[in-house]
């Protein structure tokens, strides 16, 4: 099936947009950065900025993203078509709002398992590692995603980069089942409105904010979720503890140190 352009740019955006907010992303694992608590996002990056060369803290772990975004976007969209493919209904050829649902489910589900969680794990180990960038005698534990991987691994065992797999399934299957959602019902309303578009494609800006309203629905939903699935992926676990007894450590954790608000 070959895709028009359009049906590509979703895939395109987000490699942008993961380079723009990655500087907000590598603020938040440095506390250091920001130990008033009434700073918000914005001083963070200035005041990591100041400490930091520039390029270095902000393509910090822009290769982990990219190499990680190519083949996720590639996996959710391919995964999102085919599920809608088996869920299409007979009468019109294709599913509905329900059926969407659920291939997003099924796509956010598959990039997670074969994706998002080995890549999550390798980039949350390089943005919360603290060392100074402007010091070359300070060597990062973490030299790039490729060798974190590989040293995540040895000293961790294989499965550690699938720590939190299971929160990862949740927090991608329920990001994409209300993205693709959203954005359907985005569409089909955006259509009605303007029914020169009944039998053709919306112009490509129309697409472009619907998709940027669609994908700020998922983030909404799950956000503790992902909150207590980064917590997980950041630190090794000497412990041992695993499944739920994990979740629930890190859960009460979290919530007795830093508030419910966190």
């Amino acid at each position: 099936m070959q895709l028009s352009r359009r049906a590509k740019l979703p895939g395109v955006i987000p490699v942008f947009g993961r380079m723009l907010i990655d500087p907000g992303k590598t603020a938040k694992f440095h506390p250091s950065w920001c130990r008033n608590s009434k700073k918000r996002i914005i001083p963070c990056i200035i005041q990591g900025s100041w400490r930091y060369p520039l390029p270095s803290f902000w393509f910090l772990t822009w290769i982990a993203v990219i190499t990680g975004i190519v083949p996720k976007m590639a996996i959710r969209f391919s995964s999102f078509e085919f599920y809608k493919s088996v869920l299409a209904t007979k009468e019109t050829g294709k599913p509905n709002t329900g059926g969407v649902f659920i291939a997003g489910l099924g796509a956010g589900i598959t990039e997670a398992v074969l994706v998002v969680t080995p890549m999550d794990v390798v980039k949350i180990r390089l943005q919360a590692q603290h060392h100074s960038m402007s010091d070359p005698l300070d060597v990062p534990k973490y030299r790039n995603a490729a060798h974190a991987a590989y040293t995540v691994a040895k000293e961790e065992g294989f499965g550690a980069l699938y720590r939190g797999v299971g929160l990862t399934a949740v927090r991608q299957g329920t990001n994409q089942a209300v993205n693709f959602t959203a954005y359907q019902a985005f569409k089909k309303f955006a259509k009605d409105w303007q029914p020169q578009y009944a039998n053709s494609e919306l112009p490509s800006w129309q697409h472009l904010m619907l998709g940027g309203l669609s994908g700020a629905m998922g983030p909404m939903s799950n956000a503790p979720i992902d909150t207590i699935k980064t917590r997980i992926q950041r630190t090794p676990n000497p412990s041992g503890e695993r499944g739920f007894t994990r979740f629930m450590h890190v859960t009460k954790d979290l919530v007795a140190h830093e508030v419910f608000h966190s």
